[in-house]
């Protein structure tokens, strides 16, 4: 196939569509596609030399797009490489527009998509051009100041074409990489995030073995190390599980994973966040950052396999403890992510096998035989899916999750999967009572449909369950139940396209070479018949029921329902399956019976009829001759009969039977064409007879027989659709269907019957149209042209007709003719439209009707609308015509769509995604070339814009803006479709729009006004004209949406109008991104005559950018100018300026005029105006700010230390000199300019860039305090303003108003202002701005206040650049200024100035702000001011230090030493936040790998501190801390009452760190842990003092930690120690602590056996507690440790507790009457219990299935119904609990139990009889 192929193409195609070659005109493609692809060759090479990225390269690579959509990658390799190479340079053009950037990246993607086609050594693409696009934008320093607007979608086209591109970086790129991108890693910077971000996204890891020391070993170790000692969850962990998950998967053999299996799946587990214990604590973190299942699940299939067999271990344990989880009665927002792990991982398993076995090898790196998944992998892996998959089928979530994880298990082992789901099934067949059962199993029975009736070797008895399902099947075909109606027919569809019915019975006498298994089939067969005739009478009983007068009254609705229609499709599809897989011997059978049902009786034609008449197409279609030998005379005389009295055809109710007979006629009809020929004359006679019915009803459905007609002769289309090839009609004796159950078609013999119209067929459907359409068109050339006079119904009739002509003849008609329109955009490249050949001859010798259609069609609307506009229902129908002309060659868009989705959906619910290699069903196979022919008849993109399209769209721009709103969005609609066919061809109408929006124009009414809005605003998916991305389109359309304000249509008082003119503005700023001006290139690629086009390129260019600048300044000078109208209402006002506000730029600095504007808006009166113009504001002054120049040092050469060889992160020598240092600050001018200033966090910590670059000093920086004279026009206009007293108050009295009361937050935006302000004209506003702000500071308003706190952020940031003496005068200024503010803070001020601060200090060296920090520091809680301003203060100083992290240690230190003696606060508020400052001082010391200890504060020395003041509470006896301590109690305070104060400041700490340090301070929780287990109460009360809450909060916490396996023994010998103790709810506690910790790190426990004897041994031992409430508790852990398979209920464990349970009690006494009663229990009791609460907790531990040793023990449970209690009370418990959670499926479990047993059970668990 291919030799024949290359010689028309004379190149081998990388990778093209196969289905082209299976159309019935695939000889002509290749001369097509070779033709086209010339022409983009050609004109793309010449648009990108001329450098004309706009109109000519954008077109060109459209139409690459395009091509590819049509024939794959049909292009040579060199070709592919080419293209590829040159979209690159085109999508790293630095100042490219954003939506062209956008538009070449998808094309890009799209090249790059099949890696395997291109190896690493055709190609290799650098990185960083990538990472700078990536940078620019998606880090863009303007694009906040309003200076950029970017599209949504940006971010996720960039992630994807990085993806894409990654494996053919250089080898060396790895390294450059980590160059890069290693100094941003300091991990209480924001910078982690975008490094680590940046590693996940551009580490290549495809590299080859030979190349790996180049890639991952770089940094593999690295990376690991700190992902395993990170504890709490920071954002920027999951971006190092994706990476983690990617580089296992592409080096699947190359790394030895096993060290860290156990860890990994610790950390899955807790990733999901599963509910563990009562009353638990969630960190809000876990859940915002948990891991992105699709990568943890690629992971975990990426280890399975190897020879250690670790990874499959830990995977079962995993879901041995998860899925109890599972069971439909557990609900919870997990339960989502849990059902992804299922769905999602058998498809990985099965990719990753694929990859393995069945792949055609590529350039990538194979997966060593080593590592390949072997069978006993696979077997361990479905079996330890099976019981988590079985228990989802029923979720809440509903089956589909199962139902696909079920269809990929079954591909690898059917013998596993397929016969638990049929126990399911059958049951669920037969019971009436639980349909949910019945949907859930079906549609899981459908994903296992394939492996099931195919068989193989290892499930030959899998085919034969077919018959009987099916059978079983039949009552789900019910006229009640809806979904199980759709389920059952979706189910027969399904394995009946598998199946061939043929009856093979005969076979067993004829053949004797059939195993067993085949036997069984043929002889089952012979039931296939009965089947259908089942199945046929279950559909007449379903017709029967929804006829319309039963389900609805006549005066309703004339409609289908919804679900009717769904039911009729689903009805119509399964049957026209079945019949199409029938015999020939059964269809006959079949097709007697339906025709029998639809001629005996008569239906009504919408509900009943509809679907009666499509049952019968079916057979039509199947059969045609057969059937339409038996339905078309008998229609025809039926017809005929009652049609002979001529009265008949006026009466406005026609008769029942002519209706139904019609009907049934009409979709007959749809057939192959050839098959119709022989009636032809009867049909004509039928059709002249009742076109011109007066009843509307019988002519519509005349117009769908002549529609039927045309369209079976007109078109191509394939004509069967079998399983297999020829059908199913050979004898038994050479051809055994039952061979062919299940099997795929073939691709290379598929065999397709095409109907392709013959001449015959197509001279018929012109003798049609000239007997038909004619006379119709002359008819109403007449009515038109004013001769003859029709009725409004003759009208309509004579529309119907023409537009069912033109449905049915459509694609035997050449498109439109017409000029081309000239000068619609100025190209040097040639525009024309590429022609697809749909295979059709177009014959020109025959009229071409759809030109005729189109005059007649323009007349007649001329006329309408003239004489008589409200006449709408024609004018619907012309608008349907008009809309046909234009785009309809033989099929509608949107049917063409949702074709393509349902063909979509049944390839994934049938396909083999284990053998891959397009192993589709042969109907889908069809069906899909079918849809590469519907593709190619409806592209049409880029189509020639000609006159006659414009005449056309000047009608529908005129039905658009016409008086009725039905018409006008009928014709809008059309008419934005036909905008986005034609190019350019909005140029030509926007004008002709906007003249109904022009306010000299006073003839326009409210109706036109308000459609030619409608049309500027288009609908959600197509195009926006007022939005276009083109300079010439916005400049017309935004003033002329301002100025429409002064139309005289346009009224305010209607809400409509006002409603649309927000709808514009709205969607003018959604969808706005900024238009280049600049379109200069420099390409790389030249080409030996580029010399001529160079220059001639270049100044083409210069004449585009200047015409681009006029365009843009004229643009703002109409706004500008319709601003200065004053008759313009405030409306229009406030648009026009977001219009301003969006042409900010970045690359064009504001004109002058607009600057002004700008300026004088910031006192307008409007808040709206005021919020515009301060971001406008603050943008100007990004776009005058002159640069500061930045030379590159060397940090070592900086303080001649050496840079430590290997990775040390933290505190070093030679990143000492950062840090802050009171006895070294730059406190002269001198100590000023020599120091170094180094303002990001980030440098330094981890490691140093090659080259820092640092601003150079003073004198080479541009001049500070220009005067006036030296300022550019724009810096005067703003200084002018500044400068004068009256504005500046009046600009100071808006920003201290109230906007919201209580709603007002610090404002960034008017930070961003005073910055720029501060920043450009340094502190020459200072002098104006002063006594503003003492006053403004003195005053306790909150706004007030956060206007003073918005200025003096904005100057501390603003004076980075000025020269120290400026910087000291303006610290002598502040100081006491801040130090107001601060004595004046109030509840609601707080917060601001806390931003204040924080926002002051951001990426400030903490040397330049030393004044800041000392004043600060002075007293943070002093007491002045009370309680609350200390709170206050300490919030304030740590958001200014939190900026600085890990380079301010000595300002730690001294806060740390003036907060301990604080540490007993009183207040709760005080304490509160004094644990969060602690949080923050002791946020650096970090355990990470490669981290030196840090010099900050330290937690151990600390918390020895502590210790110290806390021993009084530790030694003491235990009852006193429970008595609540009085806050404010006058009296000695002695040691204990401070140690509680202590501890409650502790606690309020330790609370606050679980969410945000990175590492947990385990050894130093451990020693607080005894101190907290004593306080915590048991019981869930919120009654309790804060002191209890605090510590049970705290323990909750603590548990859910994540443990280094090294500290695991530490906590559980602490936990051992406890539970020595003697306080009973210190012991409680110990177990729910231990629940909930041993589940969060289950893997890291379970990896070595010791700690789990340990952990056993705990809960033994409290099993025999003194106290009730502690056995109980301990009862109930050790059953959650058995449920999630940490223990295992083994024989020893069994024998301990039976051994226990027969621990004699000693006789009951009798006693004196008046004794008190014995309380204390008996250690003997105690002992018994212990062992019924073992059995109890090991029965209790399974709730969902009986296993083996189960009915043994319950046995051994019942002796003890008698006991005293408590043990009387557990037994009972634990029966009831047994009887609720098993009651569900006693009839599976009762089979685990033998007769005995079942007796004693059945006593227990029916209630006791109370009167015995």
């Amino acid at each position: 196939m291919k030799s024949t192929q290359s010689a028309t193409l004379d190149f081998v195609p990388q990778k093209d569509i196969v289905y082209n070659k299976l159309l019935p005109y695939a000889d002509k493609l290749d001369e097509e596609s070779n033709d086209i692809l010339s022409k983009i060759k050609g004109n793309l090479g010449r648009a990108v030399q001329l450098r004309e990225l706009w109109p000519g390269v954008l077109f060109w690579t459209r139409k690459l797009s395009t091509y590819m959509r049509l024939y794959g990658r049909k292009f040579s390799k060199e070709d592919h490489v080419l293209f590829i190479k040159l979209l690159y340079e085109l999508v790293t053009i630095p100042k490219l527009e954003i939506s062209m950037m956008q538009g070449l990246a998808r094309l890009l993607i799209n090249l790059l998509k099949k890696r395997e086609l291109l190896s690493r050594e055709d190609l290799e693409l650098p990185w960083r051009p990538l990472y700078e696009l990536h940078d620019r934008i998606l880090f863009s320093k303007t694009e906040h100041l309003g200076l950029n607007w970017f599209p949504n979608s940006v971010e996720s086209v960039l992630k994807t074409l990085v993806k894409s591109c990654r494996p053919y970086f250089s080898e060396s790129a790895t390294q450059e990489m980590l160059d890069e991108w290693r100094p941003l890693l300091c991990p209480f910077d924001v910078t982690m995030q975008r490094a680590i971000s940046y590693f996940e996204l551009f580490l290549p890891t495809t590299l080859p073995p030979e190349l790996h020391h180049k890639g991952f070993k770089l940094w593999f170790e690295e990376f690991i190390s700190l992902w395993m000692s990170v504890q709490n969850l920071p954002s920027w962990e999951l971006h190092l599980v994706n990476l983690f998950a990617r580089l296992a998967n592409d080096n699947i053999g190359y790394i030895d994973w096993d060290p860290y299996i156990p860890k990994i799946f610790t950390r899955i587990l807790r990733s999901l966040n599963l509910p563990v214990g009562t009353s638990q604590m969630m960190v809000p973190r876990y859940i915002t950052n948990a891991y992105d299942i699709s990568h943890v699940v690629l992971w975990v299939s990426s280890l399975l396999g190897g020879p250690s067999k670790q990874a499959q271990a830990q995977l079962s344990g995993l879901f041995n403890s998860i899925t109890s989880f599972f069971h439909p009665s557990n609900h919870g927002r997990w339960l989502m992510k849990l059902m992804k792990l299922l769905q999602r991982l058998p498809a990985s398993v099965v990719r990753r096998l694929h990859r393995e076995r069945y792949r055609k090898p590529t350039w990538l790196t194979p997966i060593p035989d080593t590592h390949k998944l072997t069978e006993e992998d696979i077997t361990a892996f479905v079996e330890s899916m099976m019981q988590p998959v079985l228990l989802a089928m029923f979720s809440k979530t509903g089956s589909l999750d199962a139902a696909q994880a079920l269809q990929n298990l079954a591909l690898m082992r059917p013998e596993l999967v397929i016969p638990p789901v049929l126990e399911k099934t059958y049951p669920a067949l037969e019971t009436l009572t639980e349909p949910h059962q019945l949907t859930a199993t079906l549609s899981c029975m459908i994903g296992v449909a394939r492996s099931l009736v195919s068989g193989g070797q290892h499930f030959p008895e899998g085919p034969t369950h077919m018959l009987p399902l099916l059978m079983r099947a039949l009552p789900g075909v019910d006229p009640n139940d809806f979904s199980k109606c759709m389920i059952t027919f979706q189910f027969i569809a399904t394995f009946v396209t598998l199946v061939p019915l043929v009856d093979c019975s005969s076979a067993l006498h004829d053949r004797t070479d059939l195993t067993e298994v085949e036997r069984e089939l043929c002889s089952a067969s012979a039931e296939f018949e009965d089947f259908v005739l089942q199945f046929m009478d279950r559909c007449f009983a379903l017709i029967d029921s929804s006829t319309l007068e039963q389900t609805r009254e006549e005066t309703e609705t004339e409609k289908m329902t919804h679900l009717e229609s769904l039911v009729e499709l689903g009805l119509s599809s399964t049957f026209s399956t079945i019949l199409t897989q029938c015999s020939l011997d059964i269809f006959k059978v079949a097709l007697e019976k339906v025709f029998n049902f639809a001629t005996t009786n008569i239906f009504e034609t919408r509900v009943s009829g509809r679907m009666v008449a499509d049952m019968c197409r079916a057979t039509a279609k199947c059969h045609p001759a057969e059937s339409l030998k038996m339905f078309v005379p008998h229609c025809c005389n039926a017809i005929n009969q009652i049609a002979v009295n001529e009265e008949v055809l006026n009466e406005e109710e026609l008769d029942k039977e002519l209706l139904w007979n019609l009907q049934l006629l009409s979709e007959v009809s749809r057939v192959d064409g050839d098959k119709i020929l022989p009636y032809r004359s009867d049909l004509v006679q039928i059709l002249q007879l009742t076109l011109h019915l007066k009843c509307k009803q019988g002519y519509t459905l005349a117009c769908n027989l002549l529609h039927h007609v045309l369209r079976s002769t007109a078109l191509i289309y394939p004509t069967e659709y079998c399983s297999v090839p020829g059908g199913f009609h050979q004898p038994i004796s050479d051809y055994l269907p039952i061979k062919d159950w299940g099997r795929p078609g073939d691709l290379w013999n598929l065999d397709i019957r095409w109907h392709v119209p013959s001449t015959e067929e197509i001279s018929f459907a012109f003798y049609l149209l000239d007997l038909i359409l004619q006379p119709e068109l002359q008819r109403l050339q007449r009515f038109a042209q004013g001769d003859q006079d029709m009725s409004r119904d003759d009208v309509l009739q004579s529309l119907t007709i023409i537009q069912h002509c033109l449905l049915g003849a459509g694609s035997l008609m050449p498109p439109l003719k017409g000029e081309p329109i000239p000068k619609l955009v100025h190209s040097m490249v040639n525009l024309d439209e590429t022609t697809l050949y749909t295979g059709m001859d177009y014959n020109e010798s025959r009229e071409n009707y759809r030109d005729a259609i189109c005059h007649v069609m323009r007349q007649l609307l001329h006329y309408i609308l003239e004489h008589s506009e409200d006449d709408t229902k024609s004018l619907f129908s012309i608008i349907k015509i008009i809309s046909d002309l234009l785009h309809f060659k033989g099929s509608h868009k949107h049917e063409f769509d949702s074709r393509w989705k349902s063909f979509n959906l049944v390839k994934k619910s049938m396909e083999n995604r284990l053998h891959g290699r397009k192993q589709h069903i042969r109907a889908l196979l069809i069906d899909r070339v079918m849809l590469q022919h519907e593709l190619r008849k409806l592209t049409v993109e880029g189509c020639q814009y000609r006159s006659i399209h414009q005449e056309l769209m000047r009608d529908l721009l005129r039905l658009s803006t016409s008086t009725y709103s039905q018409v006008r969005s009928k014709a809008q609609n059309v008419l934005f479709t036909a905008l986005g066919t034609y190019n350019f061809c909005c140029r030509d109408l926007i004008p002709h729009v906007l003249e109904f929006l022009n306010p000299d124009n006073s003839s326009v009414t409210q109706q036109q006004f308000k459609g030619a809005l409608y049309c500027l605003l288009g609908n959600h998916n197509g195009v926006c004209l007022a939005n276009l991305h083109d300079w010439e389109c916005i400049a017309l359309t935004w003033p002329a949406i301002v100025r429409s304000g002064l139309s005289s249509a346009m009224s305010l008082e209607k809400p409509s109008i006002v409603r649309l003119f927000d709808d514009l503005a709205d969607k003018i700023h959604r969808q706005y991104e900024t238009i280049g001006i600049d379109f200069s290139v420099s390409l790389t690629t030249r080409s030996p005559f580029s010399q001529w086009t160079d220059k001639f390129a270049a100044s083409c260019n210069q004449t585009h950018v200047s015409h681009f600048c006029r365009k843009y300044k004229q643009l703002i000078a109409d706004l500008l100018d319709s601003l200065g109208n004053r008759n313009l209402p405030w409306k229009f006002e406030h648009i026009a300026i977001g219009f301003l506000s969006l042409l900010l730029r970045d690359d064009h600095q504001l004109p002058p005029p607009a600057v002004t504007f700008f300026v004088k808006s910031l006192n307008h009166d409007s808040l709206y105006v005021r919020k515009v113009a301060i971001s406008a504001v603050a943008g100007i002054m990004k776009q005058i700010k002159r640069q500061h120049k930045k030379v590159p040092v060397s940090p070592s050469e900086l303080y001649k230390i050496k840079e430590p060889s290997g990775i040390v992160a933290g505190d070093r020598p030679d990143n000492q000199w950062l840090q802050y240092n009171s006895s070294n600050l730059p406190r002269t001018q001198q100590d000023w300019d020599h120091c170094v200033f180094v303002e990001k966090t980030h440098w330094g910590y981890y490691c140093w860039p090659r080259k820092l670059l640092m601003y150079a000093p003073l004198e080479e920086q541009p001049k500070q305090n220009l005067t006036r004279e030296e300022m550019t026009e724009r810096e005067q206009i703003i200084f002018d303003h500044f400068s004068d007293p009256v504005f500046i108050n009046q600009f100071i009295e808006f920003l201290s108003l109230e906007d919201r009361k209580g709603k007002d937050k610090f404002s960034p935006r008017r930070f961003c202002l005073f910055k720029g302000l501060f920043r450009n004209f340094s502190d020459a506003f200072l002098p104006l701005m002063r006594p503003h702000m003492e006053r403004l500071v003195a005053d306790s308003h909150e706004s007030k206040q956060r206007c003073v706190a918005e200025i003096i952020s904005g100057l501390i940031r603003g004076c980075k650049h000025w020269s120290y003496s400026k910087v000291e005068n303006l610290w002598q200024l502040l100081c006491p200024l801040l130090h107001t503010a601060l004595s004046n803070i109030t509840i609601e001020t707080y917060a601001d100035w806390g931003t204040c601060i924080a926002t002051a200090c951001e990426s400030r060296d903490p040397r330049k702000l030393h004044w800041l920090f000392e004043m600060l520091m002075e007293s943070p809680v002093n007491g002045e001011g009370g309680s609350f301003v200390d709170a206050c203060r300490l919030y304030v100083l740590q958001g200014g230090l939190a900026q600085q992290e890990w380079r301010v240690p000595e300002l730690l230190h001294r806060l740390l030493q003036y907060l301990e003696p604080k540490l007993t606060q009183v207040y709760k508020n005080v304490r509160e936040r004094i644990g969060s400052v602690l949080t923050y001082i002791f946020m650096i010391d970090v355990s990470l790998p490669y981290t030196q200890p840090t010099t900050s504060p330290r937690i151990s020395d600390f918390i020895e501190r502590i210790l110290v003041q806390l021993k009084p509470l530790t030694e003491g006896d235990e009852e006193i801390q429970n008595h609540v301590v009085e806050e404010n109690e006058v009296g000695e305070q002695d040691e204990r009452t401070q140690a509680i104060k202590l501890l409650k400041t502790v606690l309020k700490w330790l609370i606050a760190s679980a969410g945000r340090s990175f590492s947990t301070a385990v050894p130093e929780q451990l020693r607080l842990l005894p101190l907290l287990f004593k306080i915590a109460p048991v019981e869930n009360d919120d009654s309790y003092d804060e002191l209890k809450r605090d510590a049970k909060t705290c323990l909750s916490l603590m548990s859910q930690e994540l443990l280094y396996s090294e500290q695991i023994p530490m906590v559980l010998s602490a936990l051992q120690e406890i539970a020595g103790s003697s306080s009973w709810h210190a012991r409680y506690t110990v177990l729910t602590y231990l629940q909930i910790m041993v589940f969060y790190n289950l893997f890291t426990f379970m990896s070595d056996r010791k700690l789990v004897t340990d952990v056993r041994s705990l809960v033994i031992r409290l099993l025999e507690d003194e106290q009730l409430e502690v056995r109980e508790m301990a009862a109930t852990t050790l059953s959650g440790f058995l449920q999630c398979n940490f223990l295992s209920m083994d024989a020893p464990m069994q024998a301990h507790f039976e051994a226990l349970c027969k621990t004699r009690l000693p006789k009951k006494r009798k006693r004196e009457l008046g004794s008190t009663v014995d309380t204390i229990p008996s250690a003997d009791l105690v002992r018994r219990h212990a062992g019924v609460l073992g059995l109890s907790a090991c029965i209790l531990s399974s709730p969902y299935d009986v296993p083996t040793w189960m009915p043994q023990l319950l046995m051994d449970l019942s002796a003890h119904l008698n006991d005293t209690q408590p043990i009387e009370m557990t037994v009972k418990k634990t029966l009831s609990n047994f009887r609720r959670t098993h009651h569900d499926n006693w009839q599976q479990h009762k089979q685990q139990f033998t007769d005995d047993q079942l007796l004693v059970l059945t006593d227990l668990l029916v209630s006791p009889c109370y009167y015995a």
